[in-house]
């Protein structure tokens, strides 16, 4: 299947690749159909493509992978929808935007997806989590941002 897009042109996926958000994102919550796709400018940073609207992706990493003791606290019933049977089945990511020319990580609205039946949806923490918190040593800039 193709899909168009803005930042990347044609791009090829299979319709598995496809990951269904039931509520949308924040910002976007009619457009339910969305894709990961990776950016070889940089390694740390993957788009969320709106499958439907080529104008439309969010850049997002791991939040790990820049906040080693990020711990997602979350309510149970925020998880149902999802049917994770196990904790491998969840990937966890955070939105980044750019806030005064510094790359900043939304670690209080991750997005919470189960892998294995390509369902997500975006969550609110139930602690204190910074919703900007600032990536120091990011240095690769961001293509032109959704």
């Amino acid at each position: 299947m193709q899909i168009t897009t803005s930042r990347f042109g044609e791009v090829e996926i299979q319709v598995d690749d496809i990951i269904l958000f039931p509520n949308g994102l924040a910002g976007f919550e009619d457009h339910r159909h969305w894709v990961i796709l990776s950016d070889e400018d940089n390694e740390a940073v993957a788009w969320l493509q709106c499958v439907s609207h080529p104008e439309i992706a969010v850049p997002v990493i791991s939040p790990r992978r820049f906040v080693p003791e990020y711990r997602l606290r979350v309510s149970r019933s925020q998880l149902t929808p999802l049917q994770i049977d196990a904790v491998d089945q969840a990937y966890i990511l955070g939105v980044v935007s750019r806030s005064d020319d510094k790359l900043t990580l939304n670690l209080r609205a991750p997005l919470i997806i189960n892998l294995d039946r390509r369902v997500g949806r975006q969550v609110v923490t139930i602690d204190e989590q910074p919703v900007k918190y600032e990536l120091a040593g990011v240095t690769s800039p961001l293509r032109k941002s959704a």
